[in-house]
């Protein structure tokens, strides 16, 4: 019943869960990240502020690219008769772990505004701290937020009430 209630439905719905984790995630994830690399600087903040969309975008790529990936690897850990709660904590892990990977070396290079060999060298000492923050903020706020949006939905929806999307 959780399944039903609080995941997308349909494709309008997944593009409102796919809006509400990623604004969530891009908006706390980068900046957080950029201010540990750089330090807690208003300019600093302000300056990634800016980058902001291309990072989005690339998150909005790439969980769009790993989103069968992250599923398939789910499916190793998971049983299809475990609880909710179980699908999404391996799902998220699985997925965070894909994304992670390539956001260390994307990120960088979109916040440097430069391609280069830098996020290569330094990756295995940046990246276990990028999934850990990331993990936590998709685990702890991004997706409990949007299950709750999902869930209020199909709620009013189910009670006869106008649906938001149809």
């Amino acid at each position: 019943m959780e399944f039903f209630m609080k995941l997308p439905r349909n494709k309008k719905e997944f593009a409102l869960f796919l809006a509400i984790i990623s604004i969530l995630s891009v908006n706390i994830i980068a900046p957080l990240i950029t201010c540990l690399e750089v330090g807690f600087h208003l300019y600093v903040w302000a300056d990634t502020i800016k980058v902001l969309p291309f990072i989005w975008l690339s998150v909005i790529i790439l969980v769009l690219s790993t989103h069968k990936p992250a599923d398939w690897l789910t499916s190793h850990f998971v049983h299809k008769d475990d609880s909710f709660n179980a699908h999404i904590i391996i799902n998220t892990l699985c997925t965070v772990f894909l994304m992670s990977i390539f956001l260390t070396i994307i990120g960088t290079w979109i916040g440097t505004r430069h391609i280069s060999i830098e996020p290569f060298t330094t990756f295995f000492y940046k990246w276990p701290r990028n999934f850990a923050i990331s993990f936590f903020v998709e685990s702890l706020i991004a997706q409990p937020i949007a299950r709750l949006v999902m869930l209020k939905m199909h709620q009013q929806s189910d009670n006869g009430a106008e649906p938001a999307l149809d």
